[in-house]
């Protein structure tokens, strides 16, 4: 397991478990861990899930990926005393919901 701070220092857990389903069920995220520690640290925007209030979605473009231009989507999990990637893949749209931050 690995421990990724994100931009606002928050100690963000990435378990083996979750590398190996994003690696499987998103291919094209094959050696993408760079660029997952990058979104989490230096994102474009941040928005909360519309279904789940414990969710955040940080968004970073990147103008080539093995997809071509894209979103990067690191999905995560954030509660009081834990938080946790769940999943992550390219993406052409950022999802509505709350904007919980954007870069100025």
């Amino acid at each position: 397991m690995e421990i990724i701070q994100d931009y606002q220092n928050r100690n963000i857990r990435f378990t083996d478990d979750r590398k190996d389903h994003i690696e499987q069920d998103h291919p094209e995220m094959l050696n993408q861990h760079d660029k997952i520690k990058d979104t989490l640290n230096s994102p474009f925007m941040i928005v909360r899930s519309k279904t789940d209030n414990e969710i955040e979605l940080f968004y970073k473009k990147y103008s080539r990926t093995p997809v071509t231009e894209k979103y990067l989507c690191v999905v995560i999990k954030s509660r009081i005393d834990d938080s946790f990637i769940i999943t992550a893949y390219f993406t052409d749209t950022i999802k509505k919901g709350e904007i919980l931050w954007k870069k100025k």
